[in-house]
This record gives C-alpha cells, sequence and structure tokens, in this order.
C-alpha cells in the first residue's frame, strides 16, 4: 500500500544507504521467490537490526513462509536447538555459525549482503493468496527453567492491531522513527509494520549504543522513537555527562519491554520538555501493545502534587479500544477495582497461541501471567510476573510493593525482591539493592526498618544483598532467576 501510494518516498535508512518504498517493496517481492524456491519450512534472521530484517519479514509474508528472527546473544547451545526446531530454514545472517551449530539441519543461509543482493535481483513474488488464517510470525519466548515456547502470531492478528492502532498515510515526509530494539522481540516488529503503514521513515540503528542513538537521531532528525527502559537510562545518562546533539525534531518517544522507574521517566520529562512520552504495554502473544498511558497523562502526572494522580506515572495507562482487559484471581474470577490479581485480556490482536499448545480459555481470553490492578479510573498498574510473586506462609506479598519503598530511600539507585527459601515459611522476602555511586550503602536494619515502617513485618526481607549492578536482559525485564540465585 506505501508503495502503491508513493513508490519514492524514502522507507528506510540503515547504515547510510537509503530504500523508497518501491525499492523495499521490490526486494521483498523477490526475497519472497527466493525463500519459496528453497523449500525451507521457516524463514529466520540470524542478524542485528538492517534493511534485511524488513524484506525477510514482508517476504516471508509474500511466500507464505513463517517468519522467525532468531536472538544472535543466545549461547551456542540454545541456538542450536532452536535452529534445529526450524530446520529446513532459509536463513539471512550469521553462516559460519549456523554451519557450526546445525549443520545436518539442511539451511539455505545468507549472509546479509548476499540476501540483500539477490532478493534485489531475483523474480518477484506475486504474493501467497490466501494468507488471514495462516501463521506470519514465529517468536521464541525467553525460556527460564523450560524450553522457549514457540509464539505464533497469524496474519490476522497482526493485521488487526495494525489497523486498530495506525492511521493509513498519517506520517508526512519528514517524520521519522528511530527503531533501535532487536529484530527478534514483538517491539522491533511492531516498529517496521506501524511506521510502513504510517508511511513514517524508519530509521534502524544495527545495535544499541547511546552515543550512536544520539548521532542517528539528529543526523536523520528523528520525530519519534522506541526506547526500553535501560536504553533510556542510558541516553539520559549520557546527556546528563554532557553529551550533546541537536533533537530539536523529536516529538514523541515511546518505551516498554520493562520496568520504568519513576525517577528516570520524571528526569527525561525534564530533559526533553517538548517531547510525547508513551507507556506502552504488550506482550509477544498479543501482538504488541494492548494498553497506552499517553503523553497527556504523563505530563499531568507529572506536573501534580495530587499523591493519585502523580502514582499514574507508574501505571501503563489504559486499554487499547480494541482489546478488553481483567484482572483475575487463581480461581479465574474477576476482581472489583483495586485489587491484585493476574491480568487477563481478549482481542482479535490477541493470539495466545504456541507451537506447543493454545493459550486461550473458551471464551478467547489469554492470561497474561502478569500481575497487577486497575484503579477507579480505568488504569492499569503492573505488579510483576503472576510466578514472581513471593508466598510467605501462605501471604502472597507482590515484589514491586518492596521495590516501590526501597526506591524512596534517597541512597538506593535500583531494587530487587524475590522469594528466597524459608524453613519456617516455605518462602521469604530475598533483597538485593543497588547503591547510588560515591554513597554509602544503608545498613540492613535501615533497609528492614524501611519496608516493616511502610508495608508490614511479612515483608521484612531475612536476606540481603549489595550489588554493583541488577541483571537484566537487552529489552530492559529483569531477570529475577539470576536474583534468585543469589541466595541459594
Amino acid at each position: 500500500m506505501a508503495a502503491d501510494a508513493e513508490p519514492d518516498r524514502i522507507g528506510l535508512v540503515c547504515d547510510g544507504r537509503r530504500w523508497s518504498y518501491g525499492s523495499l517493496l521490490r526486494a521483498a517481492q523477490g526475497a519472497a521467490t527466493l525463500m519459496q524456491k528453497s523449500g525451507a519450512t521457516h524463514v529466520a534472521l540470524l542478524d542485528e537490526n538492517s534493511e534485511a530484517a524488513a524484506m525477510a519479514l514482508f517476504g516471508a509474508a509474500l511466500a507464505g513462509i513463517p517468519y522467525v528472527p532468531l536472538n544472535y546473544r543466545l549461547a551456542d547451545a540454545d541456538l542450536a536447538a532452536l535452529l534445529a526446531r526450524i530446520a529446513p530454514a532459509f536463513i539471512v545472517g550469521d553462516q559460519a555459525r549456523v554451519n557450526r551449530l546445525n549443520p545436518d539441519g539442511g539451511h539455505v543461509t545468507l549472509s546479509r549482503a548476499e540476501f540483500v543482493a539477490q532478493a534485489e535481483q531475483a523474480e518477484p513474488h506475486p504474493g501467497a493468496e490466501e494468507v488471514d488464517g495462516a501463521i506470519a510470525v514465529q517468536l521464541f519466548t525467553s525460556g527460564t527453567t523450560a524450553a522457549p515456547k514457540a509464539a505464533l502470531l497469524r496474519h490476522a492478528n497482526l493485521l488487526s492491531y495494525i489497523l486498530g492502532t495506525v492511521e493509513f498515510g498519517s506520517a508526512s515526509p519528514e517524520e521519522a522513527a528511530l527503531v533501535s530494539v532487536p529484530p527478534y522481540h514483538i517491539a522491533g516488529i511492531s516498529a517496521l509494520m506501524s511506521s510502513i503503514y504510517s508511511m513514517r521513515r524508519i530509521l534502524l540503528l544495527p545495535a544499541f549504543e547511546p552515543d550512536a542513538w544520539l548521532a542517528l537521531a539528529a543526523a536523520e532528525r528523528a520525530t519519534n522513537a522506541f526506547v526500553v527502559p535501560t536504553m533510556l537510562s542510558r541516553i539520559v545518562a549520557r546527556m546528563d555527562a554532557g553529551a550533546r546533539a541537536d533533537l530539536g525534531t523529536l516529538q514523541a518517544v515511546a518505551y516498554g519491554g520493562g520496568r520504568m522507574p519513576a525517577e528516570l521517566i520524571e528526569r527525561a520529562l525534564e530533559l526533553f520538555p517538548d517531547v510525547g512520552f508513551t507507556n506502552a504495554y504488550g506482550l509477544t502473544e498479543t501482538s504488541s501493545t494492548i494498553a497506552l498511558l499517553g503523553p497527556d497523562d504523563h505530563r499531568a502526572a507529572h506536573r501534580s502534587a495530587d499523591p493519585v494522580m502523580r502514582a499514574r506515572l507508574a501505571s501503563v495507562g489504559k486499554p487499547l479500544p480494541t482489546v478488553e482487559i481483567e484482572v483475575r484471581d487463581e480461581e479465574g474470577r474477576k476482581l472489583p477495582v483495586g485489587e491484585r490479581g493476574e491480568i487477563y485480556v481478549r482481542g482479535e490482536q490477541v493470539s495466545g497461541e504456541y507451537k506447543e499448545r493454545k493459550a486461550l480459555d473458551n471464551d478467547g481470553w489469554f492470561p497474561t501471567r502478569d500481575a497487577g490492578w486497575i484503579d477507579a479510573d480505568g488504569y492499569l498498574f503492573l505488579a510483576g510476573r503472576a510466578d514472581d510473586v513471593i508466598v510467605r506462609g501462605g501471604e502472597n506479598i507482590s515484589p514491586g510493593e518492596i521495590e516501590d519503598v526501597l526506591m524512596t530511600h534517597p541512597t538506593i539507585a535500583d531494587a530487587a525482591a524475590v522469594a528466597v527459601p524459608s524453613v519456617e515459611w516455605g518462602e521469604a522476602v530475598g533483597i538485593a539493592v543497588v547503591v547510588r555511586p560515591g554513597q554509602t550503602a544503608p545498613s540492613e536494619d535501615e533497609l528492614r526498618s524501611l519496608i516493616k515502617n511502610r508495608l508490614r513485618s511479612s515483608r521484612v526481607p531475612e536476606r540481603i544483598a549489595v550489588l554493583n549492578a541488577l541483571p537484566y536482559n537487552e529489552m530492559g525485564k529483569l531477570l529475577r532467576r539470576e536474583v534468585r540465585a543469589l541466595f541459594r
């Protein structure tokens, strides 16, 4: 549609090369021909962000073959297992690693440069005739103790998300979206789709680094960006340290993928007073965003002296009009306003489907495994993963409430609460804290008193660790299993 409307408009910029929508479509059609001729059952990307990601995503769709972007940061053993699960695949990226890890998989592997060059020269593929019910994207979830699940997103799920959130051709030729999230994450896929549908120029940063992000945003006059909290933290830290970049064109920054510290978003609002910030909450299984806290809510909460209003900065906003969200108890009953439970979601964009099983209930509701609550005004608040709840003597304790209290201490820069083994209670609270540079760590007694005075004695930690940094993945999600391992 974008290529039909304005084939010569620049649609993508990466490593200094510029692609029009017409040339992107032509390359995707050529890629589809290569993929179909290969006899592969899956199309995989094992590489950083580049034009190859867009060509592979849309080429696979045209060919009617599921697209499976792989996490190139995985350890060899984990990646080898995934390569075996998608064999034989048409793979774009690290040829040497594929050949070393899965030599008998029957894969057809091309480097990024080979793939792009061959896609440009191949005969254009007309596209699959029937795709709505077919699988468009398969994403492997990040496994903890079990093997990663293969989440399936059908064309109808992704189309529902785009049609419900983006107006076709709504971006002016000057608008440009800086995309720096990994291509194997749902945020990276949805950024490509929504930017192309709105006809916004995509600025792809192959791998995030704050100085490179600032340089690209300034050079290409970025108007929009999506970041995860750890990315925003590093950008803000560089600017506070004196880094300079002309970001006068920046209008909107969306963030998601992990917990956003209140102090960080407040600093960002001060640093970028003319930028509209949006907190986007979603999951792989929901085709990306299902709830938004928009720019007006950010500013109103930031400026307000009302504690109820200010608290909204920690929320993920309200559900999209196209989805329904409920909070339920352990028996699956809907909970009233303000009560914590598990978040369920329903809507056409919600897949809730894995290659191994379907997770939707009989009424189409998907259990997100995220814990949270909805306030009286309809704002959704997250309280961590349902699996992360600490069960102390039969009482459910949310790690988030403890972490929020710890973060009020003036010397604490970051904090995590996890379940630790307890002879008396079965599970008890353990906390790990990171101290601000140049500060002295508070005593264990001081931290225990802080929590006891603000919450209840059942929340007081039995175990306390002081760390240089908490473990996060590249999308800014806290790796609680690694924190728990410290207390074994």
